[in-house]
This record gives C-alpha cells, structure tokens and sequence, in this order.
C-alpha cells in the first residue's frame, strides 16, 4: 500500500489534517503523522519506508532523501521551497512539487495589515498617516503579488510592479503600471513590498544602494524570504536614512540591531504569513491532491525540479 507521511515541525490546524488524511485515505492510501517532532533522527526513522511526503517549512535534504528508500514525491504545502535540497531529490529520482497561490491571499492580507500598522505609527496614539494615494511598489508580481495589488487598489493606493518573468501587458492588465526595472521601481515608490524567492540571483540583492534610491519616508515591508535582504547594509542605510522604515514577518539574523531603530522597524516573532486557517487548510489539501494525482496518473503540473 502506498505511505503518505506528514512531517510537520509546525503543524496544520486540526482540521486540514481530517481533509488532507479523507483525500489520502479515499484514494486508498496510509497516511502517517509526524508532528511536533524535534530532532532530525526522528524524521529519518519516519521517512524509511514512504512513498509521499507532505511538508511545511520542513527541511528535506540529502540525508533524508537517502533515508527514504521508497521516496517518490515531497510536495511543499506553500509556495516557497528553498527547504527543499532540488539536486538532491533530482538525483534520487524524487519529484518536489509546491502548491502555488494557496497561501496568496493570506500572506497578501497581513501586507496590507502591516502596512496600516506602521503609518498609524504602530498605534501609539500619535497621528499617522493614510494609504490612500500613496505609490506601492511591487516585486515580484506571482500570486502574492497580484493579490497585495488587488487589496492596495481596494485601499486607493497607486500600484505599480516589476518581474523579471512576467510580461508587462500582463501586469497592466491587472491595473497596475508595470516598470522596466527594479531599480525604477524602488525610486518612483512610496512603500517596496518584497515577493521575490530565495535564489541565487535574489539572496542579499535588497541592498544599500537599491533601497537608499527610495524617497523620503520610504518603507520597505518583506513578507518574501529573509535571505533576499542585505542586513548588514540595511542596518548601515537605516542609521543614515533616518525617515525610512522596515516592516517584515520574517525576524532577520541581525534582530537586535534592527531593534535598535525604535519606531522605524518591526518584526513579527514568526513567520506569519500562511498563518490563517483558511491558507493551513487550502495548502494541505492541496499537497494531498497532488500526491493522489502523481501516485495514480503521474500527474506532474506543479513540479519545480524538472
């Protein structure tokens, strides 16, 4: 019989959990649950003899996937999936797989959350100010993106966009106003909001000089991945700029520095993007999904180690 194994350090909600093992179960599979575990050991002893893996912000590497023998698939129940090790699932013959947009929405939400929090000067009483005809950059305009710029036009906010990867007349199609680059981007804006990956060509590229470029009062808000800012630099302009702001879920390596700049820089204490139970549910019924649709007809759509 086929073996689906959850390996969650971070668990999905209760009930995403009865959907995902209904899913697994009517297609007449096992479904096994690791949850809360805390060391490595027990997942390699967990993955020895499955056929699935559903994870969250799990880490699969070259040591697990030697632990799992019988491994053909780990699906990423979210958009992000620098966790996983591609080559060495690649070489393993093991197809990753993520669920793009089942977490958009949630994540585009606590954007806009967050940005109310920070020009109402994160509720301290003293007068704020309004986004309403402020300019909002995107970067990176997938599904987060297009979700932050369908809730900034509710706002009143001007939106404007750049991808390497997606046509301009898409972007305008969507009423935003899609610029050349993202250097163009930081300096026509009033507030960057970062939904780029962790790539090689990413990581660190959120530096001094792009957001030094941004005008007086800019904010910079990052819902994406920590690895994509420059915090040594960042920490450097903020201390020069003293008008601009930074926002993020992601509490950086250098949290007590940032700390340092008191009413000009907040960090949520974890991840909370994808914390809704809406996107905990969608996500892992998703994975679930995408399991039963590999396993039974090699269904593949979502791969992201081809």
């Amino acid at each position: 019989m086929t073996k689906v194994l959850v390996a969650t350090e971070k668990p999905f909600a209760a009930p995403a959990v009865a959907g995902i093992k209904d899913i697994i179960e009517k297609a007449g599979f096992e479904l096994v649950l690791l949850e809360k575990y805390t060391e490595k050991q027990q997942l390699l002893s967990a993955v020895a003899d499955v056929d699935a893996i559903i994870i969250r912000s799990d880490k699969i590497d070259a040591e697990v996937l030697n632990a799992a023998k019988n491994l053909k698939i780990v699906v990423r129940a979210g958009a992000g999936y620098d966790n996983v090790d591609l080559q060495a699932a690649t070489a393993h013959n093991v197809v990753v797989m993520n669920t793009p947009g089942q977490n958009a929405n949630a994540v585009a939400e606590l954007v806009l959350g967050l940005l109310v929090f920070t020009v109402r000067n994160f509720f301290n009483g003293k007068a704020g100010s309004e986004l309403m005809g402020k300019k909002l950059g995107i970067l990176a305009f997938g599904n987060v993106g297009r979700n932050v710029a369908r809730i900034a036009k509710g706002f009143g906010m001007d939106v404007y966009a750049y991808d390497a990867f997606c046509p301009a007349d898409v972007i305008e199609a969507a009423g935003v106003k899609a610029v050349a680059s993202q250097e163009e981007l930081f300096k026509v804006s009033d507030i960057v909001s970062l939904h780029i990956p962790a790539t090689p060509e990413t990581k660190q590229s959120i530096n001094k000089s792009l957001v030094g470029s941004m005008k007086k009062g800019g904010i910079l808000i990052n819902t994406a991945r920590k690895e994509v800012i420059n915090e040594p630099e960042l920490i450097e302009l903020l201390a020069e700029r003293t008008d601009l702001k930074y926002i993020t879920d992601i509490m950086p390596d250098a949290n007590d520095k940032f700390a340092e700049f008191e009413g000009r820089y907040f960090s949520t204490p974890k991840k909370m993007g994808a914390q809704t139970a809406e996107a905990n549910t969608n996500a892992g019924l998703a994975a679930a999904n995408q399991i039963v649709g590999f396993i039974k007809d090699g269904v593949t759509k979502f791969q992201v180690n081809k």
